[in-house]
This record gives C-alpha cells, structure tokens and sequence, in this order.
C-alpha cells in the first residue's frame, strides 16, 4: 500500500466515525416528533425534526477538508456541526470562525496553518485528497493560483442546479460572505465569478452568526424569474437552511385576475417608471369623494341628517391622517358612528346607512380592482396623471378592462404596479431583517420599490454585473438602483476580479463585444484555459435547425449538460428540427429544466451554466433586445467548457444596432394562440428577407393570400387581410 493509500485509509476511518455520530443525530431529530408536552407542542417539534432531516441527510461527505495548525490539532470543516457522544468537535461547520483559515489561507497569508487538505469523494467515500503545504509554497516563492479542489469542482460536469462551494471558496469570497450585516451590499461581478453562490452563502453565514435576531423566514431570496429560482433551490437547503423563503421577483405581487397579458414594450417600460408610484397614489386619494349639502341616512325607521360641511370635515382630517388607504377608512367610519350617535344621544350598533355612506364617499377597493378602473377610466388617468405624464404616455396606459375582475388579464409590467396599490390600500404584508436580491441589474424603478418594501431596516445584498444589464431598464450603473432602495443603510459596492466558471478562450471571445456593450466594464480575469476555443459553424436558413440539432446530440450523448441558447425568431424551427431528430429536450422557462438538453431564451439564460453552449443566430439576439450586445455577451458567458456558435449571419455583429426587432416574450399564459401566430409571421418575414430580394417581397406576399383566401368566383383575384 502507497503512503498516499494509508492516508486515505486512516481519513476513512475518521470519515467513518463521523458518520455514524452524524446518523444518530438525525435519530434523534426523528424522534423529536415524540417530544412534545401537548399536541400543538408535538406538532411544531414534528414540524423541526423533519425539516432538519430534509436539510442534512444527503448522500455528500461529512467533511469537505481538514487544516492543520502549526501549534494545534487538526480541524476538519464540512456543511455541519458534528460531536461525538462525548461532546467533542468532530467536524467544524464552514460558518465557524474557527473554519475561517480554510477559506482564507494562501501562500502570502497562511493564517496560521502548516497544511490545508481539501477532499474529493463520492458519498462519504474519500477517493482521493490535495495538499496545500504553505511552507513549501513559499519557498518555491509560488505567489498565487488556482488549486487542485478548485479546478476538480470547474471540471464537474453540470446538472441544471447550482450546488454549494463550501469546499472550493476562495478568500475574496469569503470576505464578502462574512461582511456585516447591517448595509447595503452590491456585490459586482462578471460571468463565472461566484456571485451568486457568495449571495447564498452570506445568507447562510448571517444565519449562523446572527442567531439571535435571524431566523430563516426573517431573510427573503428574489431571483429574475422561475427558470432561475429553480437553479438555485437547492444551495441553502444543502447548507442547513431549508426555511428560507425564496421567490422571483414577479411572486411579489397579489394578483387577482390572469397573468400572460402581452404588452407593448413601450408600455412596459412606461410602467416600470417610478413617476408610476407617484400616479398611483393621487388616483387613489381621488377615489375619495365629496359629500352632499347634507346627508341624511335612515336610522331605526327614522332619518338622521349630518350637515354636509361636518361630513367634510371628518374626510378631510381622515384623508390627512397617517396610515394605508384602508386603515383611513375604518378611521373615518368611526368617526362617522360617533357623529351619528351624537345625533341620537346613544350608540346606534352598526347601521347598514353607514356603512353605505362610507362606500359612496369612501369606495372599499382591492389593488386589482383600483388598477382596472384605472386603466380603463380615461377621465380618472387624465386627473391623477396631470404635471407627470404626457398626453401620449397617457394614451399608452389606457386600455379597456375586463367585466370580472377575475377574468382580467396582468402583464409583467403590471405586477409591481399591482404590488404598490396593494401597498397603499393594505400597507406591506412582509417585511424581513435581510433581503438577498440577485439579478438586480435589469429591474426597473417600480420592481426595485416592490423590493424595497420588503426590507425592515435597508440591510440587503443585491447582486449583479453592469455588463449583463439588458431589457427596457438595463442599468448602467449602481446608483441607478440603490436610489430606489432602501436609505438607511450605508452602501458598499465590491467588485469580484476574478472568474472560475468561464474558460478564458470563451471569455476572450464574448469580450469582443464589451466595447460596444458596455465599454466602462472590465470583464473578469479567467483564472482557467480551456480545451477548446468556440466554434462558429456558418450554414444557410435551411440547414440552420438541423445542425443545431446534430451538434447538441453529439454533445449531450457524450454526456455533457447541453444549453441552446436560441432568439425568439428562431425558436420554431430548432424545436422542429430538436423532435424530428428524435433529440430529448427541456424547456428552459417551463415547470422543470433538468434534462440533458435545455432549449433556454436569452434572458432565460441569465445566471444559469452549461458545461456545453450552443448560441442560435446571434444577429437577431441582438435585434431582440434594446442591450441586444449585452444579450449576447450573457448567452456567450452561459458555457463552462465548449461553445458552439451557429448562424446564417454574423457571429460577432458589432456593427448591427441592437432593438430593431423586439423579441416576443418566450413564456406566455395568456394569449397563446395570438403568441404563436406571431412567431409564425416572423418565422416566415424571416424566410422571405433571407432568400428573395426586396423586388420579390411583394409578388411573393400576393401568392400568399391567394393562396390563404383562394377566389370564390372566376375573376375573383381573392382577398383577405394584409399580412
């Protein structure tokens, strides 16, 4: 036996050892059921012993390495506390202080350590084990690098969620992971840098060291969309933190009606204006009306007359006074029921005529109901809009309503707008000690106050990267966002320099696009090379769905997780060509995205990695989008090993201007039919552009009517709608 194999041999047995004192912990938690003085005692201790078992029992090591101190014992770090029967520490968790040498340790700054191991198992098996020796780095004079456990975990093929890097984070990491609490935190960083598993993990840290004022629904994580908050389900309940709420940012609002209302972009970037809030809160002081002269109110089978000025007065002071919509309300029905009493000289009970004088003057509303009315009410978007939007703007906002509010349909844009009335009519449902926000670069001024409500005392994380900032509200820099957010809190913005996850040929390639995206960016230093530089394979439309669906089966039976990154204009015919190549596939924005091929949009694809990409006409990703450049540079930064560009026009087109051709939206519940027939006359606009000059384009759309509404007499040359 090598030495190295004894090693591993005597680690088993600890590893082992471990286990089993780990195992008769879950025992015990399992039993806590049992435990309970009462019923309602059992129930919540029932409730604790299985959420800690969901958490902890996994099929992972017990101990993901071990550092040895120059003047003590050996001390091994895992995902979890563990003791043996006599109390003593088996394994320290990563949050422990006493861990913070792993995280931090490097050839300039040892911190105190003669030697840091770092383990590679499979289940609790050790298969093998890299040393770091810090006195033999330094006398090599070796300065810096990437090591062996985190160049194993960069070569881990990829299965659609993100998995935690306890054993792999680095010291930049960790700083940020371990910074206070009470700020606001913007963690900047380029592809492949690790912010949003550092996000996770500070959620985690603050848990652990924050015990006393966090619990784990005290912390909100709000991710762009479902599609995203799958890939990162998985991190916190592998960290011990099962009960940490998580929800994409378009959860945040209470809906009452449909979602999957298509809309105009100019009409969704109008609603995502901040000048919106302010509209919003006049039109709802205007749902308060003026009384009569007088009001008189049958009472007890007589009438009770309240002078019309008194009646006034009472509104006035009650529109005035602090608190929601519907706290004034109560207020000023109150206060009515004292007036009447005072008329009768005795408390009247509850009088149905109040009650109706109340609702005249002072309308009982839900956020959907008063945002229908509104928008279908021509008069009322013209008074609460004077002095902040323009006629035209105005115009925009106007649509009709539905006659059930149950039956009305929302789109994006109308959420957080949705979410503001709800606020100013029912005050916050939620507020939490820290909110995690990731993605944060594409909100707009209206989904950044939805967040912002959410926050207690302003101490949040947001994460994001300036150069990844697309869509109608890209922003393109920070103070663009955090004027939105909460104030009370200082602000720190820290940059992430280096990138773990992009091999440097594909950085170097999607980089070509930074001076046209975003040219006050720089990308983020690649610390590993690649085996393979991309590769662009030019094909005519026609053979455009096939190879994509040849070079994805090639990739995914080698047993690689396969991305296809593919623009709206192209979507049909890569799912066509996918199924009629018998190649298994996935919809990136449906329920469930865990196959081995992922058919994803652009900005589906944000914040998610594929160990192999395949980027589907880049020119119309940059047509689709206002940042179209920035579009692109994410689905070119979505590969951790190869990518694959395949087009009919240019892969890397600088020169083309970004938004002529606003995409479609991928993922639509509403209008799907509508959805489709317009995919379908782009799919063949696009046919016709790409195979016939512009002469032919309109003798070609002739034959297609005809041959849509054929004649129904002789010299009849057909008719039928222009398409």
């Amino acid at each position: 036996m090598t030495a190295k194999a004894t090693e591993i041999a005597a680690e088993q047995r600890y590893f082992d050892d471990a286990q089993l004192h780990w195992e008769r912990w879950i025992s015990e938690a399992r039993r806590l059921a049992d435990a309970g003085a009462d019923k309602a005692a059992a129930r919540a201790l029932k409730r604790l012993g299985e959420a800690q078992v969901a958490q902890f029992v996994d099929s992972r090591a017990v101990a993901v390495g071990r550092i040895d101190h120059e003047d003590g014992p050996a001390l091994y770090i895992g995902r979890h506390l563990i003791k043996d029967d006599q109390g003593e520490v088996l394994v320290v968790s990563w949050q422990a202080d006493a861990a913070a040498p792993f995280h931090l340790a490097g050839p300039e700054e040892p911190h105190g350590l003669v030697r840091k191991r770092t383990f590679e198992c499979q289940g609790n098996t050790i298969l093998d084990y890299a040393d770091v020796v810090f006195a033999d780095l330094t006398l090599a004079g070796v300065g810096s690098g990437i090591d062996a456990a985190l160049l194993a975990e960069l070569g881990r093929r990829r299965d659609g969620a993100l998995r935690d890097i306890v054993a792999t984070i680095q010291a930049a990491q960790y700083e940020l992971i371990r910074a206070p609490m009470d700020q606001l935190l913007v963690i900047e960083g380029g592809p492949g840098t690790g912010k949003t598993e550092i996000a996770l993990h500070r959620v985690s840290w603050l848990l652990y060291h924050h015990a006393e004022r966090l619990t784990g629904d005290d912390v909100l994580v709000i991710g762009p969309n479902p599609t995203f908050m799958r890939y990162i389900s998985r991190v916190l309940p592998a960290l011990g933190d099962a009960d940490v709420p998580m929800r994409d940012v378009h959860q945040l609002a209470p809906v009452d009606g449909r979602p999957g209302r298509l809309e105009a972009p100019e009409v969704a970037r109008l609603k995502g204006d901040a000048r919106l809030a302010t509209l919003l809160a006049r039109a709802l002081d205007l749902r308060i009306g003026t009384p009569e002269a007088a009001e008189r109110l049958q009472v007890s089978g007589g009438y009770v007359t309240l002078p019309g000025p008194d009646v006034a007065d009472q509104l006035t002071a009650c529109r005035s006074a602090p608190g929601t919509y519907a706290e004034r309300r109560r207020l000023f029905r109150g206060r009515l029921t004292t007036a009447l009493a005072e008329r009768l000289g005795a408390d009247p009970g509850p009088q149905p005529a109040v009650d109706a004088l109340v609702e005249r003057l002072w309308p009982q509303l839900t956020g959907a109901a008063f945002l229908r009315d509104l928008f279908q009410s021509r008069a009322r978007l013209a008074a609460a809009a004077a002095g902040i939007l323009t006629a035209e703007e105005l115009a925009l906002l106007h649509r009709r309503g539905s006659d059930r509010l149950s039956q009305e349909r929302w789109s994006a844009a109308d959420l957080p707008l949705l979410d503001e009335a709800d606020a100013l009519i029912n005050g916050v449902r939620a507020r939490y000690a820290h909110v995690v926000v990731d993605e944060v670069q594409d909100l707009s001024p209206m989904q950044l106050r939805s967040i912002a409500r959410r926050s207690k005392d302003g101490s949040m994380t947001i994460v994001g990267d300036l150069a990844q900032a697309t869509g109608a509200w890209g922003a393109d820099g920070w103070d663009e966002i955090t004027r939105h957010l909460p104030d009370n809190q200082p602000v720190a913005v820290r940059p992430l320099r280096f990138g773990y996850r992009v091999p440097e040929q594909i950085m170097s390639f999607a980089g070509r696009l930074l001076p046209k995206a975003a040219p006050s960016i720089t990308p983020p230093q690649a610390v590993q090379v690649g085996t393979a530089a991309p590769t662009v394979l030019r094909v005519g439309v026609a053979e455009r769905g096939r190879l994509v669906a040849t070079t994805a089966q090639v990739h995914s039976k080698a047993g690689r997780y396969v991305g296809v990154i593919c623009p709206a204009k192209c979507r049909r015919e890569v799912e066509v060509a996918l199924t009629e190549a018998g190649v298994g596939w996935v919809d990136g924005a449906g329920e469930r995205a865990d196959g081995d091929l992922t058919l994803i949009s652009p900005a589906d694809a944000k914040g998610l990695e594929f160990d192999v990409v395949i980027v589907v006409e880049p020119e119309a990703i940059v047509d689709e989008d206002q940042r179209g450049h920035r579009m692109l540079y994410v689905a070119f930064t979505r590969a951790t090993t190869e990518l694959a560009v395949i087009c009919v026009g240019e892969p890397l087109p600088l020169d083309r201007e970004p938004g002529t051709r606003v995409a479609l939206p991928t993922a639509v519940t509403g209008d799907q039919v509508g959805y489709e027939v317009a995919r379908l006359a782009e799919y063949v606009a696009e046919r016709i552009r790409k195979t016939l000059p512009e002469q032919q384009w309109e003798q070609v759309l002739t034959m297609v009517r005809r041959r849509l509404n054929p004649p129904t007499a002789p010299n009849d040359p057909g008719g039928g709608p222009d398409i």
